[in-house]
């Protein structure tokens, strides 16, 4: 199924209150197709913030990044599944084990019912080869992600997070049906703010991007519709 640049178009709903998701998901939801509910907001406001996305008519990409030893992992994933999200995400640093536990244990919960998108976090956006070398993880940052993303497809993941500059590398290895989300989206005239491996919607999408996330480009604009409208733009 090929999908619609609204429906690839994922906005971080970086804040902290119901009453700023409500303006948010009221202002975009004829322009974004999915929600991104990340740490922050979740830790406010909890499960009803994905509620109230659904009842506006949009989706919700659980953006909480699960990472622990596999049972835990593999509950919190039912539990995020149970929530009726499209996606969630877990750590790949975590391992081969916690994947295939959260992958498991979902499949057997969602046998009647529709399944999220389980994707493997690989390294953060905002991380480089200095900040690699500074936790431990030796070797280049290309070469980590699709390390990682190997393990992802392993156990049976469906796809992973991982900046846009390894999109077409992870595509051209792991094929067409391997979902890449991609953050790190800024506009030609954006500024990068904390992230240090990005791409615009047009080469993110030309790179083998399934689905991008923004955040600032959009919610910091003087017109975030219209920013938003001109994302889709570049997208089509």
């Amino acid at each position: 199924m090929t999908l619609k640049p609204k429906d690839r178009l994922i906005f971080a709903l970086d804040v902290s209150s119901l009453e700023e998701v409500k303006k948010w998901v009221r202002l975009l939801k004829g322009y974004v197709g999915i929600f991104k509910v990340g740490k922050e907001l979740f830790t406010a406001c909890g499960p009803n913030v994905v509620d109230i996305i659904h009842k506006a008519g949009g989706e919700v990409f659980l953006d909480l990044k699960f990472h622990d030893i596999p049972n835990t992992v593999a509950r919190a994933g039912v539990a995020a599944a149970g929530l009726g999200v499209k996606m969630f995400n877990v750590h790949t640093i975590g391992g081969l084990k916690m994947m295939e536990a959260v992958r498991e244990s979902v499949d057997e919960t969602c046998k009647r019912g529709r399944r999220p998108i389980i994707l493997g976090v690989t390294i953060l956006t905002s991380m480089d080869e200095k900040t690699i070398k500074q936790v431990g993880i030796q070797g280049s940052v290309r070469k980590r992600v699709l390390q990682l993303a190997k393990l992802a497809k392993k156990a049976g993941l469906d796809g992973v997070v991982a900046s846009p500059l390894e999109a077409k590398d992870i595509r051209r290895r792991f094929g067409k049906d391997f979902i890449i989300v991609t953050p790190g989206i800024r506009m030609p005239d954006s500024k990068p703010d904390d992230q240090n491996r990005t791409m615009t919607p047009k080469q993110a999408i030309s790179a083998g991007a399934d689905y991008i996330v923004v955040g600032r480009p959009i919610r910091e604009a003087k017109d975030p519709v219209e920013a938003a409208r001109k994302i889709l733009e570049e997208m089509r």
